[in-house]
């Protein structure tokens, strides 16, 4: 076939954007038989790649030790909408904070590996303790991105901090890591850590906006700003269940702190990193993996997302993964 002219050849590149988000391989087949033009050289060959990144609809994968990993693919949805989305909550071994870093980084990387046969393009750790505990083991463990929760919760505090002084609400095992405090360490942070552990259980029973919640966030900030700096005015929430009780911190926690959430955090760091991408077209899919009860999961998932799951699977991370 002789070659076209590149007058004609431009006449065609609509067609073949639109062939090459249906089927890019044959687009490429087409493009060098009608030019005549070896790849490197094609005048269409930078426009066909660009289209084909920013083209590319992203599958997500989001890992978490239990369920509080929701309200980070919450997030992220809410940003990213134009992507599918793999959720895999390692339900049957949850708490992560109550376990070894051994433990942790086994069965962290154990679920990326998991989810990466799965065909994610990228992977965020949504699990304060697993990206405390776990974050270069299950980076070594994957060809693919990793995004954990700590670095761009860090980074949001630092945006909004004047005093560079800051304070973490976060489990026991994420305040015994210091992963916030070298992480806010980094970018000159004085850091206190409060241990909140009755906050996650409170959650979990769905009790958002009772005064037993109130009471115990209320007794945690006091005992908090008692003994930390009263040049604080960041308070980074260092657990993904969170950011559900965001309403209710902000009236026990005084007006003079802003507070950062992990969640959103990391939601705009994904977005960031996927930048040149089309991705606020579009409605996301959602699949969901545990490796529990998907009964119990059906039941405590919509308080973490706001709607009702479907496509929920039980896998087993001990079978030869």
């Amino acid at each position: 076939m002789p070659p076209v002219s590149a007058h004609s050849g431009w006449e065609l590149r609509s067609c073949f954007e639109l062939l090459i988000v249906l089927t890019p391989s044959l687009a490429f087949f087409l493009l060098f038989q009608i030019t005549g033009l070896p790849p490197l050289s094609s005048p269409f060959c930078a426009t066909l790649i660009q289209v084909t990144a920013n083209s590319h609809r992203p599958t997500i994968g989001v890992f978490d030790s239990g369920v509080g990993g929701l309200t980070v693919l919450r997030a992220i949805a809410r940003l990213v909408p134009n992507a599918d989305y793999l959720f895999f909550g390692d339900t049957a071994r949850l708490p992560y904070g109550t376990k070894s870093q051994e433990f942790v980084a086994r069965y962290s990387s154990r679920a990326a590996r998991f989810l990466a046969a799965r065909g994610i393009d990228l992977l965020v750790i949504g699990c304060n303790t697993a990206s405390a505990l776990a974050l270069y083991d299950v980076k070594s463990a994957v060809p693919i991105p990793v995004i954990g929760v700590i670095e761009p919760g860090a980074d949001a505090a630092a945006a909004i901090s004047q005093s560079r002084e800051a304070l973490v609400f976060a489990t026991e095992a994420t305040c015994s890591s210091h992963a916030y405090q070298r992480a806010l360490a980094r970018r000159g942070f004085a850091t206190f850590e409060k241990p909140c552990p009755l906050l996650v259980p409170l959650v979990e029973e769905g009790w958002l906006e009772n005064p037993v919640t109130e009471q115990v966030a209320r007794f945690y900030t006091i005992e908090a700003l008692r003994t930390a700096s009263t040049n604080i005015d960041v308070l980074v929430l260092g657990c993904t269940h969170y950011p559900l009780l965001r309403p209710l911190l902000r009236r026990v926690v005084p007006q003079r702190i802003q507070i950062v959430d992990s969640a959103e955090a990391t939601a705009n760091a994904l977005l960031h990193y996927l930048e040149g991408h089309a991705l606020s077209a579009g409605e996301p899919t959602f699949k969901f993996i545990v490796t529990d009860s998907v009964e119990k999961f059906h039941r405590h998932a919509p308080l973490f997302l706001g709607f009702a799951v479907q496509h929920v699977e039980r896998a087993d991370l001990d079978a030869g993964i």
